[in-house]
């Protein structure tokens, strides 16, 4: 695997390029994104499926799902992007390669899951128990009258655009929060791992230190993976991992979700275009909420 360091003159910013191949999974030319099913990259990351950012939309141009690709990925201390996209050839749906007697790629490792119902701006958050970085049980429904922000990460996740910066845009919003001379003080921040098997509490804890975390106001949570799993898919997270022989692989999206001070959902976050600004005034707004009656609280009315 091609590996090439540039130091760019008039930042001194280091880029990292990868050269890669992969198979293309879905375009939106108009957000200058693919999502890619890439393989393995030695040295920096596991096989998965992500969305990257094209810089040049035009680099996207005649391609479409199942097309063989080689690219190179650019990659910076907080960003990432991907160029010289380059079709190598095609390859056969599952259902098109099984028809033709061919091998069809192996199903996804199985995981048990329980049955969950979407949520949506105005429900009521359900319960969940997790332990946080210190190995403290801990149970969203504790936070009542508090507004939480909530994402999902894994701390072997190398993407700069991916879950370090969902954590580094937490703590840019709680650095914000804390500096608000007139904000209020009933918010909270939660970052649930979805790699639970290696995110132990002491591995979260040396993470969240890693960005400056404050425990009183940010904790960094882990959990049985069914809670995991099901939190996730309520809030349209899904992960899985390509190879179940490399468990640090783990494809996923991302979900970042603002609860109110009463309990509901406010804000759903989709992906990682949203700004540490943006978030800290939801939660502004989620922890003025008036408060609700016990009854209307508990009703889901």
């Amino acid at each position: 695997m091609l590996v090439a360091v540039l130091a760019i003159s008039c930042t001194s910013e280091k880029r990292t390029t990868y050269q890669v191949k992969g198979v293309i999974k879905e375009i939106t030319p108009d957000r200058k994104q693919a999502q890619i099913e890439h393989e393995k990259i030695p040295g920096y990351m596991e096989a998965m499926t992500m969305m990257f950012d094209v810089r040049d939309p035009e680099e996207l141009k005649g391609l479409q799902p199942n097309d063989q690709v080689t690219f190179r990925m650019v990659v910076t201390e907080k960003d990432g992007w991907i160029e010289q996209v380059k079709k190598i050839g095609t390859v056969k749906p599952p259902a098109m390669a099984a028809a033709a007697g061919e091998d069809a790629p192996a199903p996804p490792p199985f995981r048990v899951v329980r049955e969950v119902e979407p949520l949506k701006v105005g429900d009521l958050m359900p319960e969940y128990k997790f332990t946080n970085e210190v190995g403290k049980a801990m149970s969203l429904s504790e936070f009542r009258g508090k507004a939480l922000a909530i994402t999902f990460l894994f701390t072997r996740c190398p993407y700069p655009t991916f879950c370090p910066r969902m954590a580094s845009n937490l703590k840019k919003a709680c650095k914000l929060l804390s500096e608000k001379s007139d904000a209020p003080k009933n918010w909270h921040l939660l970052a649930i791992t979805i790699d639970p098997g290696f995110d132990t509490p002491a591995v979260l804890k040396e993470y969240g230190t890693r960005y400056e975390y404050d425990p009183a106001k940010w904790n960094f949570l882990t959990g049985a993976e069914i809670d995991i799993t099901a939190i996730a898919e309520q809030f349209g997270l899904m992960y899985w991992r390509p190879d179940p022989k490399q468990l640090a692989g783990i494809s996923h999206n991302l979900r970042t979700v603002v609860i109110d001070a009463n309990g509901r959902v406010q804000k759903i976050l989709p992906e990682n275009k949203w700004e540490p600004p943006e978030l800290a005034e939801e939660l502004i707004k989620a922890a003025r909420v008036p408060p609700a009656t016990a009854a209307a609280a508990g009703s889901g009315e």
